[in-house]
C-alpha cells in the first residue's frame, strides 16, 4: 500500500469529524440530564434512537473510509470489516427512518425535508442490502458500486455542513424552510455525484492504458 492510497480515507474521514462531534455533544448532553429547550425535547424524550443514529454513524463513516483503500480490499480485513459496517449503516439508515417518523419536526425544519429523509434513508439502506446481496452473489463490481453510494448518504451530514456555510456566512442566520431542505439536499446529492465519479473513474484509467501502450509500441 502507497500513500497515495490513504489520501481518499484520511479525507473522508476528515468530513465525518463535523458530524462525529455534533454526535458526541449530543450523546454526552442527553447523558447529562439536560435542561429540556425546543431544540432537545425531542431527543430527551425519547433518546433512543437518536443514540442508535449517532453510534451507528460513527462507526460506519470511519470504518467505511478504510473500506475505499484499495490494498485493504485485496485483504481478509475488508471482508471481516463489511460484516461490521453492514448492520452499523442499516442502523443509521433505519434510525433515520424512525425519527422522521417518530420525532416532532423542529422549527427550522419542514415536511418537504422531513420526505427526502425518509427518501435518501430509503436510498440508503437499499444501497446497504443491494451491495451485500451483490457480495454474496460475488458480483464484486456491483457490491462496490452500490456499498459507495450507501456510505455517499451516510456521510451526507458532513457535507451538509458546507453547503450551509455560505448562506449562515451570507446571511447571519441559520436557514429554515425549504432554503434549509434544499441545503440538505445539495448535500446528498453532492456526495452521490461524487461517489459516481469515483465508480467511473477506474474504467476510464484502464481503457486509457492500452492507449498510451499502443502509442509507445508503434513509435
Amino acid at each position: 500500500m502507497t500513500r497515495r492510497e490513504w489520501r481518499l480515507p484520511a479525507a473522508l474521514i476528515l468530513l465525518a469529524l463535523i458530524p462525529i462531534i455534533a454526535g458526541a455533544a449530543r450523546v454526552t448532553e442527553l447523558s447529562t440530564g439536560p435542561e429540556v429547550t425546543p431544540a432537545n425535547a425531542r431527543f430527551v424524550a425519547d433518546p433512543l434512537p437518536v443514540v442508535l443514529h449517532i453510534v451507528g454513524a460513527v462507526v460506519y463513516t470511519i470504518l467505511g473510509a478504510f473500506q475505499f483503500v484499495p490494498g485493504l480490499r485485496r485483504r481478509r480485513w475488508h471482508r471481516l470489516a463489511g460484516r461490521l459496517l453492514v448492520p452499523c449503516g442499516l442502523t443509521v439508515a433505519l434510525t433515520g427512518l424512525w425519527m422522521a417518523f417518530a420525532y416532532d419536526l423542529p422549527a427550522h425544519d419542514n415536511d418537504v425535508l422531513a420526505g427526502m429523509r425518509l427518501v435518501f434513508g430509503s436510498a440508503m439502506a437499499a444501497s446497504i442490502l443491494l451491495g451485500l446481496a451483490a457480495a454474496l452473489r460475488r458480483d464484486f463490481t456491483r457490491h462496490r458500486a452500490w456499498m459507495a453510494r450507501g456510505y455517499a448518504i451516510g456521510l451526507g451530514a458532513g457535507t451538509q455542513a458546507f453547503t450551509h456555510a455560505p448562506y449562515v456566512a451570507a446571511t447571519g442566520e441559520q436557514p429554515d424552510g425549504n432554503v434549509r431542505a434544499g441545503l440538505v439536499l445539495a448535500g446528498w446529492l453532492i456526495n452521490l455525484a461524487v461517489a459516481e465519479w469515483y465508480l467511473r473513474r477506474p474504467a476510464r484509467t484502464a481503457r486509457s492504458r492500452p492507449a498510451r501502450r499502443s502509442h509507445v509500441a508503434a513509435g
